[in-house]
């Protein structure tokens, strides 16, 4: 109601203006809307001053016979909300605000109002909650990307009346809910006949893919459904689209056979269909003759002999069949393939003799063959490509061929500088590929299915950025050179790429430069050459802007004449308002003062500003001293490093704890921020209740529901008399397991806990797991780059040595600590004791060919009689590849989750029944800490002390 009241008084200043001859360009509604947005938003463009937006231009906004028809405001690092009165704006066209990551809130309902909208682009915001139903009323809709935002709920069913629609990209949100397609009125996707791409992976889609969902009348050339929760077979109507290019159903839960249409697909270039629950016979794809990626690994497929049909494929570039029951020799054709580049067939049944012909392929760059039964090799001089044998037996009787040993990778790449004369460039600028100091545009470009694996290829870096070059050139954005740097593939299999765009003919960019590349970027106008397959952007918000407002000289003097005309007539009516309104300003923060518990928090010290809490009370001092008659002795349950815990005893009965931080505690402050705002943000049957606080008198203190059977350490040790058999274990590591996904999958920005440990894991009345302690937890502020750069922390033991050694955290670090407290749960072991480790241990004496892997004697006495040895040995198998070394090995909480629940189901068990160290640190380093786990780190760590 107030934004609509300030739209029609600016309404009416714009006829007074035009009645004092002022005429402006710009329709006085949608100047009224602007307005609105120039007021909600924070870091608007300077010039968006005055107003005539159309007639003196304000940066990003385009008209057309005075009508806004475009925005767009990409990385211009704007914070705010989108304003509903956005709808006012009836002939807007472009909508583009992508890379402002401070952007949040739902969008308005209203925007389905925009009826001449054909590009809707919010790609890399924060904006959450439903996507609108009205989005289906974009009857004029081609382009549709809201990917990576968190965005939540079913994909509207609405978007299948979007006709016009070319593009589709709702990924890397939190949609959860069936596929929509469509039955008697109801639309669904099945009607986007015309849609060229469906971009919906890394969501939480469930349930099974629609048969209905594909027909021959489709056009459909990417099919993009990774990461999601699906289920149920793939519907052989798949295989009457027959323009798909590139398909991915990976990392979902799909089971059954795949249907045999699918070698109908005589365009696909990428079939990614790894990790799922596939069984029956692998699919001959014989006749895909443009096939260049093929990834079917970990599937439960039929053994068989390895298909002779995979040197057909004329065009295979990358083949990946990991865990897929392969057997028998390999053909030497294989290597033959003119175009091939990468083979990888780890963890089959491969036996025989390796025989790769010296007419091998010019591009082959990789073959590993880890864990198979290769006996001999048949090796040839002048061999140029990486071959891996290890824990095979042809490796096992003392190999010390190269080929039996680690595998090293070790290339970088960036772009070349011109052979020109290299300047000295100041701090904050860089040198570009033309030897010129400049502030570039920079992102990052993420290619979902390339059809090339060899990354040292140096060439098609170069192809990428000419034609780059020449897409910027042909649409007339000013830019002197791209540099391209730092390729890799993460854990998705998508390829990234940093991308550096440097200004022509001076050292920054202006706002329009920035936001015409970003859109060149975001609206896919930017072709990259076909073997990069599909792609997006994530654009970095830019801060070299030249300082001071750029608005004109035309737009001051306006702003003179109406203040000089209208300001005599309001002056007064001004004055009595700003006096009454300056009292109750006074009275109010006099009482706000007063009722704030955080009014005393010094936001200048190191605890940072003042915490930003949801739905938790604020005891007083006094209330607590009551509840714990004083703080006494007999209420003191322990103490750690944040201070010491009391129970206590509300009025009406309910125990709870209370954590008091030590006096003038700088840790205990910090960790008092980060626990309260972290959670009073969320509830979980698996995550511990904060109660409320109390700041105050110079008191910090957390209160929290009480956990009667103390922590998981307590039990396991022996120390709280609770006895836990083998099924009380598999039901604790499933409670804990859930706590700890909810925070990585349910909470955004996602929660790194970073202290996961059984000292941290609770047990209440029933034995429920609660993960608690979040006083080193780090929020996961940018999730799409997949960890958070931070100095250490954490407990020796159970500390992710990826982590310790890069200090860069991720959820995967927590899945590594995860797997320590599995192995504890096995063995009621400390992780580390009298300077032996405990993954070091169980891995040197692992034999998978015994019933209990050999493994007897550490596992803790009072388990075995309750167990049954395949359970066992599969939470064995999942312990060890959640203490992987390497993060991209581990599986994901999620994926654990899903594993422990299989382990129980296997005991005949109801997955849903009920059922103090020190941290280690490398503050203060400005280099990476050494491996903690090395022989030297282990001999100086003494039994109960962490190193510090």
């Amino acid at each position: 109601m107030v934004q609509t009241r300030r739209i029609q008084l600016i309404s009416w200043l714009l006829i007074f203006m035009q009645v004092l001859g002022l005429d402006a360009l710009t329709n006085s509604g949608d100047y009224g809307v602007l307005e609105s947005l120039r007021e909600e938003w924070e870091n608007v463009p300077p010039n968006w001053s005055g107003t005539d937006p159309c007639g003196d231009p304000w940066d990003g906004i385009e008209c057309n016979n005075s009508r806004v028809v475009t925005i767009k405001l990409s990385s211009m690092n704007l914070k705010g909300e989108l304003s509903g009165d956005i709808e006012a704006l009836s002939e807007l066209q472009i909508l583009d605000l992508s890379y402002n990551k401070d952007l949040t809130g739902s969008l308005p309902q209203s925007i389905g109002s925009l009826k001449s909208l054909s590009i809707l682009i919010l790609v890399g915001c924060r904006f959450s909650g439903l996507i609108p139903d009205t989005v289906g009323s974009l009857s004029q809709l081609v382009f549709l990307s809201l990917n990576l935002n968190n965005f939540v709920g079913p994909i509207p069913a609405s978007i299948g009346n979007l006709s016009k629609l070319y593009w589709l990209d709702l990924a890397d949100n939190r949609l959860s809910g069936p596929l929509p397609v469509s039955h008697g009125s109801t639309p669904g996707l099945d009607m986007l006949v015309h849609t060229k791409h469906f971009h919906l992976g890394r969501n939480q889609l469930s349930g099974e893919i629609p048969a209905q969902l594909f027909s021959s009348n489709m056009t459909l050339k990417h099919l993009l459904l990774e990461n999601n929760q699906l289920t149920g077979k793939i519907p052989p109507t798949l295989g009457l689209v027959k323009t798909l290019e590139v398909v991915r159903l990976d990392r979902n839960s799909l089971d059954g056979s795949i249907p045999s249409t699918l070698n109908n697909l005589m365009r696909m270039s990428a079939l990614f269909l790894s990790n799922n629950e596939f069984t029956g016979p692998l699919p001959d794809l014989t006749g895909m003759n443009a096939l260049n990626y093929l990834d079917m690994s970990n599937n439960t497929f039929s053994s068989a002999d390895f298909p002779l049909w995979f040197s057909t494929l004329q065009s295979l570039t990358t083949l990946v069949m990991e865990n897929t029951q392969l057997e028998g020799e390999i053909p030497a054709t294989l290597f033959n393939l003119f175009q091939l580049q990468t083979v990888i067939l780890r963890g089959n049944k491969i036996n025989g003799t390796l025989d790769i012909a010296s007419n091998y392929g010019s591009q082959l760059k990789l073959i590993d063959l880890q864990n198979n039964y290769i006996d001999s090799f048949t090796e040839r001089p002048g061999y140029r490509f990486q071959l891996i044998l290890m824990h095979n037996p042809v490796c096992q009787e003392g190999g010390s061929e190269n080929y039996c040993g680690n595998p090293q990778e070790n290339f970088g790449y960036s772009t070349l500088q011109d052979n020109c004369f290299r300047t000295q460039c100041s701090s904050d600028q860089i040198p570009s590929p033309t030897c010129k100091c400049a502030y570039p545009y920079t992102g990052d470009l993420y290619f979902r299915a390339p059809s090339f694996s060899d990354l040292t290829n140096t060439s098609i870096y170069v192809s990428l950025q000419q034609s780059m070059i020449s897409s910027f050139s042909q649409h007339q954005v000013l830019v002197d050179s791209v540099s391209l740097s730092n390729p890799k593939k993460n854990s998705d299999d998508y390829l990234v790429l940093h991308l550096q765009v440097f200004p022509f003919g001076q050292d920054r960019f202006n706002r329009t430069g920035i936001t015409t590349i970003g859109f060149e970027l975001s609206n896919q106008t930017f072709k990259p050459p076909p073997n990069f397959g599909p792609f997006f952007f994530i654009g970095e918000s830019y801060n070299h802007f030249e300082v001071g407002s750029r608005g004109s000289h035309k737009s001051i003097a306006k702003v003179i004449i109406i203040g000089a005309a209208a300001g005599g007539v309001i002056l007064l009516v001004l004055s009595l308002i700003i006096g009454v309104y300056a009292c109750q300003k006074k009275r109010a923060t006099e009482t706000a003062r007063k009722s704030d518990p955080f009014a005393t928090w010094d936001s200048n010290k190191d605890s940072g500003a003042v915490p930003q809490l949801k739905g938790v009370k604020s005891f007083s001092f006094e209330e607590l001293k009551k509840y714990t008659n004083n703080f006494s002795e007999i209420n003191y349950i322990g103490s750690g490093s944040y201070g010491k815990v009391y129970r206590g005893t509300l009025p009406d009965r309910q125990l709870i704890a209370i954590k008091r931080a030590e006096q003038g505690s700088k840790q205990g402050a910090l960790e008092f921020k980060t626990e309260i705002e972290i959670l009073s943000r969320f509830h979980h049957k698996n995550v511990v209740s904060l109660l409320g606080f109390c700041f105050g008198q110079g008191e910090q203190m957390l209160v929290y529901e009480y956990i009667p059977n103390g922590s998981l350490k307590e039990s396991l040790s022996g120390k709280s008399g609770i006895k836990l058999d083998w099924k009380r274990r598999l039901r604790i590591a499933l409670g804990a397991a859930r706590g700890l996904q909810y925070l990585h999958d349910h909470v955004y920005p996602p929660i790194i806990h970073r202290d996961i440990k059984s000292n941290n894991i609770l047990l209440d009345e029933h034995l429920n797991a609660k993960v608690a302690d979040f006083g080193l937890s780090k929020s996961m502020s940018e999730p799409e780059k997949g960890y958070v750069s931070t100095q250490v922390k954490g407990t020796m033991g159970y500390m992710d040595p990826e982590y310790y050694t890069s200090q860069q955290l991720t959820e995967k670090s927590d899945v590594y600590s995860f797997g320590v407290v599995l192995l504890e749960l096995i063995t009621a072991r400390s992780p580390i004791v009298r300077g032996k480790y405990i993954v070091k241990e169980v891995k040197q004496a692992i034999d998978k060919s015994k019933d209990m892997y050999n493994i007897d004697g550490f596992v803790d006495p009072t388990i075995p009689s309750s167990m049954t040895p395949i359970s066992f040995r599969k939470f064995v198998d999942l312990a060890l590849r959640c203490v992987e070394e390497a993060g991209v090995h581990r599986p994901t909480m999620y994926e654990v989750v899903k594993e422990i629940e299989n382990i129980m189901e296997m005991d005949g068990m109801n997955t849903y029944a009920e059922s103090g160290s020190t941290s280690a640190s490398c503050e203060g380093t400005s280099i990476a800490c050494g491996h903690p786990y090395s022989e030297e780190s282990l001999v100086s760590y003494s039994g109960g002390t962490n190193s510090q």
